[in-house]
């Protein structure tokens, strides 16, 4: 299972050999998956081939008996106990004796972290997961070898013929193909909210304001300043365990507890606050540029022709009076995948095509100022 594991995330780190998608999409279904499956390894390594709590208390309770009881109960902090001065008032940040009615905090999620951040990267690969089932293997099947820039002349000429009758038999009809990618960018950027909202409940409305906090922390007097990080990732905590005494009554014993993956859980989630925030303001551009180009045809002339740089720009213009979102995005997806030259001769073919079809007024006036006329 190991492998197998470790064989997916070879294949993430891995170019594809056609690309579907864009920067921002791997963005989340590459780069993060990969940070939160690596990030889930280092915790489970620490966690369980190392010693991911050690408790200590004056009275004879075993330790290896303390250790699980606390393990599986939670340790809590003292909030009150923060403010106070380390080493004269308290001896940790936040650990304090307990008096009736003072509030606790428990952190409850030092044993599942490895699990969440698992659970996490399953979540950020579902978009792209829906993307490949819907696109099908479509792209990759059209290309058709015009990626290479080395090719036969005859194989050229009838791969480009196969792609030109598709493009113009299909016309007008990708636009699902088009909306079916923008479901996935929304849900990108909708799954990067979600999982802010849900770290913040896992570690107790601590994750929101996190990395602010930790910004503001290093512009503080020190004298006056509260660790933040400490506050959420405590490395030393309480535990309170209880047995019946000689007498029959119940014993209550207080034992402080040290839990080391908390220095590796703190510097995991600072960075992650700071990935997802600039994952949502990224993700959230993309989607208004998606937004601007629906509504904006003139746009998607402009962005297909600042990547088909070697291609005519009659042509492209004239293929993109006719063509509608869904083929505006199936040929810029063409585009970033076949060599410049290919693409060039493809899009002077299929022009051809439009204009010996002659579909519409406007497309014949088009024609005759541009100068192009069906070929005999």
């Amino acid at each position: 299972m190991v492998f197998e594991l470790f064989g997916s995330v070879r294949r993430l780190v891995k170019l594809d050999e056609v690309c579907i998608d864009n920067n921002v999409f791997r963005l989340h279904y590459k780069a993060t998956v990969i940070f939160l499956i690596a990030f889930s390894l280092l915790v489970t390594s620490n966690q369980y081939f190392g010693d991911p709590i050690d408790c200590i208390q004056r009275d004879d309770i075993p330790t290896n008996l303390l250790d699980t009881y606390c393990w599986i109960h939670a340790t809590f902090t003292l909030p009150d106990a923060l403010n106070k001065k380390v080493g004269v008032e308290v001896p940790h940040p936040g650990i304090d004796k307990y008096t009736p009615g003072e509030k606790r905090v428990y952190h409850k999620y030092y044993q599942w972290v490895c699990f969440v951040l698992f659970l996490q990267s399953v979540m950020f690969y579902i978009p792209r997961y829906l993307w490949k089932l819907w696109e099908g293997g479509r792209l990759r099947s059209l290309v058709l070898g015009l990626n290479s820039p080395i090719m036969q002349d005859k194989e050229k000429s009838e791969q480009i013929g196969l792609l030109v009758h598709y493009l113009k038999a299909n016309m007008r009809y990708h636009n699902s193909y088009f909306f079916y990618f923008v479901v996935c960018e929304v849900l990108n950027f909708v799954n990067v909210i979600i999982q802010m909202y849900l770290i913040d409940a896992f570690l107790g409305g601590a994750f929101s304001t996190y990395g602010l906090d930790v910004l503001k922390y290093t512009e503080m007097d020190q004298e006056a300043r509260v660790d933040p990080m400490i506050a959420v990732f405590p490395r030393m905590t309480k535990c309170t365990f209880h047995r019946f005494g000689s007498s029959g009554d119940v014993q209550k014993h207080d034992a402080l507890c040290i839990l080391p993956l908390n220095i590796v859980n703190e510097k995991i989630y600072i960075f992650l606050w700071f990935w997802f925030v600039f994952l949502a303001i990224i993700s959230g551009i993309i989607l208004i540029y998606r937004f601007v180009i629906i509504f904006f045809p003139h746009l998607r002339y402009v962005t297909l022709r600042s990547r088909a740089r070697l291609t005519d720009r009659n042509h492209l213009r004239l293929v993109m009076e006719v063509a509608k979102i869904g083929d505006w995005f199936l040929l810029y997806l063409l585009c970033k995948n076949m060599d410049g030259q290919h693409y060039r001769e493809l899009m002077q073919e299929y022009s051809k095509e439009i204009v010996e079809d002659g579909s519409g007024k406007n497309l014949l006036k088009f024609n005759e100022k541009e100068g192009l006329t069906p070929s005999a």
